[in-house]
């Protein structure tokens, strides 16, 4: 059997607590190489006494015999009195260190004692009783901030909290189940849509689609379309769903130009776009990044789709405001145009998506031949006349009715030469 390791350890803030008395603890994201992941909360007395005890495990990578040898990472040691300054100044320290810790040779950072102190324990599912007065208060670091200087690490940040729009039954043991009007806090929101939160004293991970704002239906972080595009690698086949989905087998290049929230991107392949799960893409040329990220994968299928949940039921009267296939394809289009890239092609379709009945038809009478020129060749300073457009662009221009009226008039028409 393979033995159980942890993989990465990330930092997402701490927590102040009241109960017994008050105290600060870290909040710790630790995913183990059977790409499980579990939250756990430790206090920084514990941490540096596991530390003390790693340099008497190996005093020789402690530099005890020979400061030269040293590779164990140095951590200060706890104040008489920890503060909630001092706990999130010192977060950086704890950051860089967690990093160094699990990137040391795997008989340290694969031993037993250091296992013992990422190992979820029944106190981080199920934590102690709050204050009958007072409520823990969780801080996070922000992202984008650059952890190795306290300068720049953001000040506290309340958890946001959102609303459960639907019932959701959990379908693995890292999700929680949830019913409609729950308040849940949120302390990840993972790219592949789904989000780890905590709903009194259950944690775990939640389709984002699920859930809702408490001041809008909007999503004040959701980025606007770049149609300018993001290189992205196709890591999974996926064969659409719905209507407004892209079929694309594994290894694909396409071009990413709107990142939703809900983990459903919009992609472009040639002129054809089309939503497709984020959790199977990755950026081209950072596979690092794809390593550091090798959590997502773990799930077989993408969280559901806003559009999929029956009964659902906002608090909001306007709801969410969401961009047509057929506006993003326009849009597209002209932007391509615009910068000279592919202007009126033919839309492209990927390998496995089904071709439009008129494009497998044989366009002998729409295609504008091209034949020997007179012997006075081309009139100057005639009208040029436009080619007529091609079934390709007419389908692509025309309504979703009319597209649907033509597919079914020319597969009749198809039946009858038959």
């Amino acid at each position: 059997m393979e033995e159980i390791y942890v993989r990465h350890v990330e930092l997402l803030g701490f927590e102040k607590r009241f109960f017994p008395s008050q105290h600060y603890v870290y909040m710790l994201m630790v995913k183990w190489n059977d790409l499980s992941e579990k939250l756990i909360y430790r206090g920084y007395p514990e941490i540096y006494t596991f530390h003390k005890s790693l340099k008497e495990m190996f005093p020789i990578e402690a530099g005890d015999i020979d400061k030269k040898d040293r590779i164990i990472p140095a951590l200060p040691a706890p104040k008489w009195l920890d503060n909630q300054k001092s706990t999130e100044t010192r977060q950086s320290t704890l950051a860089e260190y967690c990093g160094s810790l699990i990137n040391l040779p795997p008989k340290i950072s694969r031993s037993q004692l250091v296992r013992s102190l990422f190992k979820v324990r029944p106190e981080d599912e199920n934590p102690p009783a709050q204050h009958p007065l007072k409520r823990n208060e969780t801080f996070v670091v922000s992202n984008d901030k650059t952890r190795d200087n306290t300068s720049e690490i953001s000040g506290p940040i309340i958890l946001e909290s959102y609303r459960v729009i639907a019932d959701y039954s959990h379908t693995s043991k890292y999700e929680i189940t949830l019913q409609i009007g729950d308040l849940v806090e949120i302390v990840e929101k993972s790219p592949n849509g789904w989000w780890f939160c905590q709903c009194d004293i259950k944690r775990g991970w939640v389709p984002a689609s699920y859930l809702e704002p408490l001041d809008g239906p909007e999503e004040s972080e959701e980025a606007d379309p770049n149609y300018a595009g993001e290189l992205y690698i196709t890591t999974k086949a996926y064969k659409a769903a719905e209507d407004d989905e892209l079929t694309l087998e594994m290894g694909e290049t396409i071009e990413v130009i709107h990142k939703l929230l809900d983990g459903w991107w919009v992609v472009r392949k040639g002129e054809e776009t089309g939503h497709f799960p984020s959790m199977f893409l990755y950026r081209t040329g950072e596979k690092k990044e794809m390593e550091s990220e090798e959590h997502v994968m773990r799930r077989q299928t993408p969280p559901p789709r806003r559009s999929t949940i029956r009964n659902a039921q906002s608090i909001h009267s306007k709801g969410r405001q969401r961009i047509s296939q057929d506006t993003y394809r326009r849009n597209s289009r002209r932007f391509l145009q615009q910068k000279g890239g592919r202007p009126n092609q033919p839309r492209k379709t990927s390998k496995a998506s089904t071709q439009s009945p008129l494009q497998e038809w044989n366009n002998r009478d729409n295609i504008p031949k091209t034949t020997g020129s007179s012997p006075g060749g081309e009139l100057k300073g005639a009208p040029i006349i436009p080619p007529r457009p091609s079934p390709e662009l007419i389908m692509e221009r025309c309504t979703e009715n009319t597209r649907k009226k033509v597919s079914r008039l020319w597969s009749s028409h198809a039946s009858s030469e038959t």
